[in-house]
């Protein structure tokens, strides 16, 4: 029995030895021939490092075939950008615009002064003194005559005005005027006279208005500055007192105006590509003008007087030196011009001394003057 358990044993022995052998070779093969095949001298194996990451790549994009039954997105277009403005031309026209404001301007202001200097009253009359406020162009202020001689008259006045016209605003012009008048009442019933005297405003404040096209819209600005006027005139006439009721009179004028104006700059805007500079400059011109008025006393107590002529212009320069964006520098020239003035007013005696006065005075002519139309009431004081 024990030499039975002792050969299975032995055996069992024997057989665990021999599938040891046959597996070793296999595994020492699986693990690289190489290493199956070199035992001595053989080179050492580099070290391992750890593999690395690829990274990911981008996809190409698909290109979408409308024909194979693919959806395709609208195509994305830059739009083209916009052309360049163009109105050079216009911004620097519109300069011309400009030295018209300012003319008619000098012209407005001499109309308003006038009536400072007794324009709707008879050549020859008592002392008297007259308040009085207009509209159209709005103006208040006092007026009146002072007999310094027998033959010699102080004629003055001084009034607060604001106005507009042809694209302008006077929004603030204090106005003086004051004049000297010698009459030759020894002569009798039909005489010459004579004035001299000038119309004052120094300091006024003013907007100018200046439109231009473009290729892609108009433009409108408005520009405020201030300015100032002074006149000078000489006038000689001829009157005559056909009766107790009315009075003719004739005369001829000479006036030389001046405007100062002050420089300014277009104001900032969204859309302005031609913007202009105006740089300080004086405006001048030279009128004459011949004229006529009477005067009549209907009744007892109402007076009526018309007046008018035709007034010319000459040797007219404008002081405008504007620089425009895109035109360079601009200065605008105006011609001789020609216009009409009229005048009137009613006068009621409300008692003895005091006549109430309604009153209208104006321009009628072409542009750059044009058609223009002041009038007021008055109250006015003989002494």
């Amino acid at each position: 029995m024990i030499k039975i358990v002792r050969s299975l044993v032995i055996a069992f022995a024997v057989a665990a030895v021999c599938a040891f052998a046959l597996k070793a070779p296999q595994a020492h093969a699986q693990s690289g021939g190489a290493e199956s095949e070199c035992f001595e001298n053989c080179p050492s194996s580099p070290p391992t490092t750890p593999p690395t990451q690829a990274p990911p790549t981008q996809q190409a994009p698909v290109e979408c075939n409308p024909y194979e039954g693919g959806t395709c997105p609208p195509p994305v277009s830059t739009p083209p950008p916009p052309p360049p403005a163009t109105g050079a031309d216009s911004s620097g026209a519109s300069i011309g615009g400009l030295a018209g404001q300012r003319f008619n301007q000098m012209i407005t202001n001499r109309v308003l002064g006038n009536v400072l200097l007794g324009v709707n009253e008879q050549v020859n009359c008592s002392d008297c003194v007259s308040a009085f406020g207009s509209a159209g162009s709005f103006s208040a202020g006092l007026h009146g005559r002072k007999e310094l001689t027998s033959n010699l008259s102080l004629l003055a006045g001084l009034a607060y005005t604001q106005y507009s016209e042809g694209g302008y605003h006077v929004t603030s012009a204090p106005i003086g005027a004051f004049a000297l008048r010698y009459d030759f009442t020894d002569w009798g019933s039909s005489r010459p006279f004579f004035d001299i005297g000038t119309i004052l405003t120094p300091y006024e404040k003013v907007r100018y208005s200046r439109n231009y096209t473009t290729s892609l819209g108009p433009v409108s600005l408005e520009s405020s500055t201030n300015s100032s006027n002074y006149a000078v005139y000489g006038r000689a006439g001829y009157m005559s007192r056909l009766s107790q009721r009315d009075e003719v009179a004739a005369s001829i004028e000479v006036w030389q105006l001046w405007q100062r104006v002050a420089g300014y700059a277009d104001p900032a805007t969204a859309f302005n590509p031609f913007d202009a500079t105006v740089s300080s400059g004086t405006d001048r011109t030279n009128l004459v003008k011949i004229g006529g008025q009477w005067t009549h006393l209907f009744g007892s107590s109402v007076e009526g007087n018309i007046n008018g002529g035709y007034v010319h212009s000459f040797a007219t320069h404008s002081g405008i030196v504007a620089a425009v964006t895109g035109d360079g520098v601009v200065t605008p020239t105006m011609g001789d011009q020609g216009w009409f003035e009229y005048g009137g007013r009613l006068g009621f005696r409300i008692t003895q001394g005091w006549v109430a006065d309604l009153f209208v005075n104006g321009t009628l002519g072409p542009q750059p003057v044009g058609n223009t139309i002041h009038g007021g009431l008055g109250l006015r004081v003989n002494y």
